[in-house]
């Protein structure tokens, strides 16, 4: 999904995160139609020089690139002012490298000032090539906002060829608006050495928590002075439906804790001081204005249904307030006022959410603005951080509601009942959380502070795949006829996106590619979407299809396989042992029922076995029978979890080999006479 969220939320003020940097590169360096000024001398710096000549473990055939030194290091000042000097060098390795690692990529804004930057490039030969900061290209972070102030500065490194090094320093002076900091640590490459060296003020103090790494303790290299060293991190294998790799990574979270009582304001103690810092940045920005009243009088004229009232209300912030952003310091993190998100018809995900909590509460129903990430896992509920990239409301329901209304409905046991909700996700109707949303936790912001609380997992009954198929098989094994399908909760939201995100011309490409892994020698003979528009409603597809030489044949006998479309099978564990957990995109339920009425003069010969399938995370059962003349085959495919952890993977390989082998298996079919 080309999900938008607030660029300021997303991003961590120092460049700690390798990968994520560079991710960023890809966008950036299409830009670069320039070749780098540079300067030809053995000029490198002797700690990039230091690295380059340390002798390399044995590395994967795959691994393009090894990180040879990530060395942070920070300073504290008492007027929480931070200074960052950061040095990376890393080696080439294959054929490849240059396009993920060509460039040194540097993140800004008005909080974050670059003092120094320089890159060098050390070639097999060894000699050297420097560029420096004012060779760098300064480019806008992101491409869909109208304005922010975060920006990146992208050095080329010369000659980046196999077997270079490249490296760069950067020192970084920063006023952050909480002292929150992270030491990653481990990328989807592997570190020879990493280090975070951390220098504080007499007074201020510091707390850390471990993610995927048993805790380490710091050297203390002299007063308030700390530092933590890694080496020989072995990268992050990116494996198929894994979590996103931030999550699995080894890093440290960090927080400082000044001796200034006046500044401790800035650091996130508990989640309910990041709540009352978010309410005060929030709530005087959901004032209601006399335009919105007149809008919201507008928008449910006529509508006495308590429920609808809110679904119009939510429909118009989501669909009718054009996503763009304007962030400026503080304005990554605090909404524009309601009465100018209306008035200009464009907002952020903050923003929003904030125009449809004034507007709800112009008829009477409260709402609380959520502070989540939309990478699941990311947040660590027993570690208070401003880890947080997206923005939600949650709606409270008044008592005339009933409970039934909505799907994600759940019971605060303070706040009472909520309904969450993504106005910035525009295929998601209100009462069906988004996918990425669920199973998350998110920070509910109240008035008196804030609550971290995990949004509800959605049962597998509310996403549903329902597809039943006539069809008819010929004696010489041409297979034709139509399917319908119909989708309901995040199954729809899928096929919906991909459809409207699709020029019309090219959505039959759509169909073609989901047939493509199942039938061969096709032709789609009509298609059709219904209610693509209508985002309450399930979403429907209707096609038609000819498969020449579906039924092979073997003397008087036809071979058929009645799965005939729709793959459940996985090959997620096969070939080498996993080390990640595999990740579910959402729990659902999907059944197929297909009838084929069989060629005349053919009865038959031999069935595939009923199988049941069951694991802890879903189950699967199939069958198939004769009825006269028609052969059907009837299955139902539930996953009702999201995260399948690294010891129960030998139980859900076995589920989905047991899949797999029915929906390969076939029927016979043989002449009478």
């Amino acid at each position: 999904m080309k999900l938008k969220w607030c660029s300021k939320m997303l991003k961590r003020l120092k460049v700690t995160s390798l990968v994520a940097s560079l991710g960023t590169a890809a966008g950036v360096a299409a830009m670069l139609v320039w070749l780098a000024p540079s300067s030809l001398a053995d000029n490198a710096p002797d700690w990039m020089r230091a690295a380059a000549q340390d002798k390399l473990p044995e590395y994967p055939k795959e691994t393009v690139a090894v990180v040879l030194l990530d060395d942070v290091q920070t300073a504290v000042k008492d007027n929480g002012e931070i200074e960052t000097r950061t040095r990376r060098a890393y080696k080439l390795l294959r054929p490849g490298a240059k396009e993920e690692f060509g460039n040194a990529i540097v993140h800004f804004d008005s909080e974050t000032k670059i003092s120094y930057l320089k890159a060098w490039t050390i070639r097999p030969s060894g000699e050297a090539i420097e560029v420096k900061e004012r060779d760098a290209v300064d480019v806008a972070f992101s491409s869909y906002e109208i304005f922010s102030d975060q920006r990146v500065k992208v050095l080329k490194f010369p000659a980046a060829e196999t077997g270079s090094v490249v490296g760069y320093e950067l020192v970084q002076k920063q006023r952050p608006f909480v002292f929150d900091d992270v030491w990653d640590f481990q990328y989807t490459v592997p570190v020879r050495r990493s280090r975070f060296s951390l220098q504080l003020r007499p007074g201020w103090e510091f707390s850390t928590l471990w993610e995927n790494h048993a805790e380490q303790k710091p050297q203390t290299q002299g007063a308030n002075q700390f530092q933590w060293e890694m080496t020989d991190v072995p990268a992050v294998e990116v494996e198929p439906e894994m979590p996103p790799w931030e999550v699995v990574a080894a890093r440290m979270d960090v927080k400082y804790f000044p001796r200034d009582l006046a500044m401790r304001a800035k650091t996130s103690g508990s989640w309910n001081d990041i709540g009352a810092w978010a309410s005060g940045l929030t709530t005087p920005r959901r004032a209601i204005t006399p335009e919105i009243t007149a809008k919201v009088a507008e928008l449910t004229d006529g509508i006495q249904d308590p429920v609808e009232k809110i679904k119009a209300l939510a429909a118009f912030a989501q669909r009718q307030i054009r996503y763009a952003a304007i962030e400026i310091g503080i304005g990554g993190f605090q909404p524009h006022p309601a009465g100018e998100v209306l008035a200009h018809k464009y907002g952020d995900c903050k923003d929003k959410a904030t125009l449809l909590a004034a507007m709800l509460q112009a008829i009477g129903v409260d709402s609380y603005n959520v502070l989540i990430n939309v990478r699941r896992g990311v947040i660590s509920p027993d570690f208070p951080e401003l880890r947080l990239n997206h923005e939600i409301l949650a709606i409270r329901l008044p008592d005339k509601i009933a409970d039934t209304a909505f799907l994600d409905m759940v019971n605060h046991p303070k706040l009472g009942r909520l309904v969450f909700f993504d106005p910035t996700n525009e295929y998601v109707p209100l009462g069906s959380l988004p996918s990425y949303l669920q199973n998350n936790y998110g920070l509910v912001v109240t008035p008196g502070g804030g609550e971290i609380y995990r949004l509800p997992l959605l049962p597998a009954s509310t996403n549903r795949l329902l597809r039943t198929a006539k069809l008819e098989l010929s004696s010489g094994g041409k297979l034709t006829g139509e399917v319908h399908e119909l989708r309901s909760g995040d199954l729809a939201v899928q096929s919906r996106e991909a459809y409207l995100e699709e020029a019309p011309a090219k959505r039959a490409a759509i169909l073609d590619r989901f047939l493509g892994p199942s039938l061969s020698n096709f032709t789609v003979t009509g298609a059709s979407v219904g209610n693509l528009e209508k985002y309450d409603e399930n979403l429907t597809l209707d096609y038609k299809f000819a498969v020449e030489g579906y039924a092979k044949t073997a003397g008087n006998l036809l071979v058929l396989r009645p799965r005939v479309v729709g793959a459940k099978g996985s090959n997620l564990l096969s070939g080498k042992p996993r080390k990640y957990p595999i990740e579910f995109r959402e729990a659902s339920r999907q059944d197929d029922d297909f009838e084929i009425t069989l060629p005349a003069g053919y009865v038959v010969d031999e069935l595939p076995q009923a199988v049941k399938a069951e694991c802890a995370y879903g189950s699967y059962k199939s069958e198939v029978k004769v009825d006269g003349n028609k052969l059907r085959y009837k299955r139902t495919y539930e996953i009702n979890d999201l995260i399948v952890p690294t010891q129960k993977l030998n139980e859900v390989r076995n589920f989905f080999h047991q899949i797999a082998v029915d929906e390969g298996s076939s029927a016979i079919l043989r002449r009478a006479n």
